[in-house]
């Protein structure tokens, strides 16, 4: 991913001498298991960020703290924000210029790439624990992050079509998708078409990750809108990935922020009519009529979505 954020770089690498070994063993104890033996996993807490989660360059400290004051949650980005000359730069950072882990998310470069090894490298000596997996294409590649809460991010052919079986691993929280990665994968040349609506294929992949993350009940991301001026074109699809059922979405400046906060917040109205839809529903018995609509329970659910966001 480029963006708005790409600076000078810091030099140096801490970490070009690790020996770490991840293709063996998983990555560090695991969190999800309270049993001394191993023996009794339990389910890791559901995914609540959000649901403005904004991209930060890992080799850019000096903004860490404003897209944390900025955004619900930041993703300090050591894959495509950063160059690759840059990323010892940007692991350094990580580790002596601490966020709250409660509220940020670490993306790590590809499992089989070398960065990852150094990646994780730098991630064990910071408090992080939420990481985001660059081109996620199996779930094997999840297992190796036993010790994280993962993100699996699917941006690829390979990730999309392996939606499924990587969203039902027990470490993963979330599915998120990115579009220009998933293009590129193909060999095509752009996600978009010339008015800025997403091409079939990309439509597809956002579809079918959402589904996947949902049947496994895991958070599912919508991706970044990379055209920063186009603020209208920002809030249909904010409102869309509401209207989905996407539990988040992820930009590439502050400014788009607001935006999606402002689609993901029901209004006082919709409040309103999911309260008295519900207190409806409490005396009434199986499919009624509120105010002349035929009410069952899908639209009951809608509803308590409604009051779920408006809770966050």
């Amino acid at each position: 991913m480029s963006g708005p954020f790409n600076g000078d770089p810091f030099g140096g690498d801490p970490f070009d001498e690790g020996t770490f070994d991840y293709n063996s063993e998983p990555v560090g104890p695991d969190p999800f298991d309270d049993s001394p033996a191993g023996l009794s996993p339990f389910t890791p807490a559901p995914f609540t960020l959000g649901p403005a989660l904004l991209f930060c360059p890992a080799d850019r400290p000096e903004r860490y703290e404003k897209a944390a004051e900025r955004a619900d949650a930041v993703i300090l980005d050591l894959e495509d924000a950063v160059a690759p000359a840059d990323r010892a730069a940007a692991r350094r950072s990580l580790v002596e210029h601490p966020l709250d882990p409660a509220s940020t998310i670490v993306r790590i470069n590809p499992a089989e790439t070398e960065d990852f090894a150094l990646d994780l490298a730098a991630l064990e000596r910071t408090d992080y624990r939420e990481v985001m997996l660059a081109k996620t294409v199996s779930a094997g590649q999840v297992e190796r992050l036993a010790g994280f809460r993962v993100i699996a991010l699917c941006e690829t052919a390979a990730g999309v079509l392996s939606a499924t079986e990587i969203s039902a691993e027990r470490n993963v929280v979330a599915l998120m998708w990115g579009a220009e990665d998933l293009v590129a994968s193909l060999g095509g040349t752009s996600s978009r078409f010339p008015d800025g609506r997403y091409r079939d294929v990309a439509r597809q992949a956002r579809s079918q990750v959402l589904l996947a993350a949902r049947a496994h009940d895991k958070a599912a991301i919508d991706t970044v809108h990379l055209d920063i001026t186009d603020t209208a074109g920002l809030e249909l699809e904010a409102a869309d990935a509401v209207a989905s059922g996407f539990t988040a979405t992820a930009c590439i400046h502050p400014s788009q922020v607001a935006v999606i906060r402002f689609a993901y917040q029901p209004t006082a109205a919709e409040v309103d009519y999911a309260l008295g839809l519900l207190e409806a529903a409490a005396s009434a018995r199986g499919v009624f009529q509120h105010e002349g609509r035929m009410i069952d329970g899908p639209v009951l659910r809608h509803a308590e979505a409604v009051l779920r966001r408006a809770a966050r």
